[in-house]
């Protein structure tokens, strides 16, 4: 990841700090969408694909609110993943707008790969997306995850699924996006699915998205690990300011939630919660820029944001086009 702040430069333009070279004759590439119902380890798959942390990971469910771009690039191809939110009944505009982007997704990618739970049997949530994808002309790869955590006897999982690939004419795969298992194979299957193209972005590019994002993301993943279920889904993080000096990244971010007992729960006993979300959430951006960091944690109700179209816009939540 570069240490680029790009947020602070006007009109930035990719080209302008890195070159995207010509790409070779042979060379192929394309837009994959990793879709599926939530908690079936699109997020770590996404990390595993391009080799580096760019996406939140939680044992929570729907944790992906952004369809967030990941890039792997080989001296033969280029894959672009675009990582969607899990598809699922919407309980609130904001479960709306992030169904309504995965949806848009299906359509705007060359190729599909559809991530189900491979610990348990097909169910009707896998059901209901494989329909979605029957009006779809985008091609599709079914991606059996979690084999790591399959019982020993996993015939009739796996034969739920092939059935399900089967009746769809879809080529079908198995890996765990936890070890890393069969990825290498799974990266090949879709290279091989591609058609030629030309390189989208400079070939040391992970991620589209600014630093900011990702440390808004990396802040939220804390939260999502540290407190309670009541509290996860209810939360948008704002940064705030980011300034950079030759020794230290100074940034300030605000938390919002709905409720005053979400903001006493995400600050705890005496401030303890909130420091260790910063502590953690700070080892973590060190990571992402190679740097020291000073992260300042505030926290704002910000009474049913989630039900507002006007502070959804302003959280950067968004139908996208």
């Amino acid at each position: 990841m570069s240490n680029i702040n790009i947020d602070n430069i006007p009109n930035f333009d990719f080209s302008d700090a890195m070159m995207i070279p010509e790409a070779p004759a042979g060379f192929k590439s394309g837009f994959v969408g990793i879709i599926g119902r939530p908690n079936v380890g699109k997020s770590t798959l996404m990390n595993q694909l391009v080799g580096q942390k760019i996406a939140i990971t939680s044992p929570i469910s729907q944790t992906t609110r952004n369809r967030l771009r990941g890039i792997f690039t080989t001296e033969l191809a280029q894959i672009i993943f675009v990582d969607t939110p899990g598809i699922h009944k919407p309980h609130h505009q904001l479960g709306q707008v992030l169904v309504k982007n995965a949806k848009l997704a299906i359509d705007s990618v060359d190729l599909l790969l559809f991530v189900v739970d491979g610990s348990v049997s097909c169910g009707g949530g896998d059901r209901y997306i494989a329909d979605l994808l029957t009006n779809s002309k985008t091609p599709v790869i079914l991606g059996i995850n979690k084999i790591d955590e399959q019982p020993k006897k996993s015939e009739e999982i796996n034969q739920s699924y092939i059935q399900l690939a089967n009746n769809y004419h879809w080529t079908y795969t198995k890996f765990s996006a936890k070890t890393g298992a069969e990825i290498p194979q799974l990266q090949e299957l879709l290279i091989n699915q591609l058609e030629p193209g030309p390189l989208y972005y400079p070939p040391d590019l992970v991620t589209d998205q600014p630093e900011r994002f990702i440390m808004g993301e990396l802040i939220r993943e804390q939260i999502l690990l540290l407190t309670r279920e009541e509290v996860p889904h209810s939360v948008a993080i704002a940064i705030d300011l980011v300034e950079e000096t030759a020794k230290i990244t100074r940034i300030l971010a605000t938390i919002h939630v709905e409720r005053d007992s979400q903001k006493g729960i995400l600050i705890g006993k005496s401030g303890t919660m909130l420091r260790a979300i910063g502590s953690a959430a700070r080892e973590q951006i060190q990571k992402l820029i190679s740097g020291k960091v000073y992260l300042e944690l505030f926290v704002k109700v910000q009474p049913k944001w989630r039900q507002s179209r006007l502070h959804l816009s302003e959280l950067g939540y968004r139908v996208e086009e």
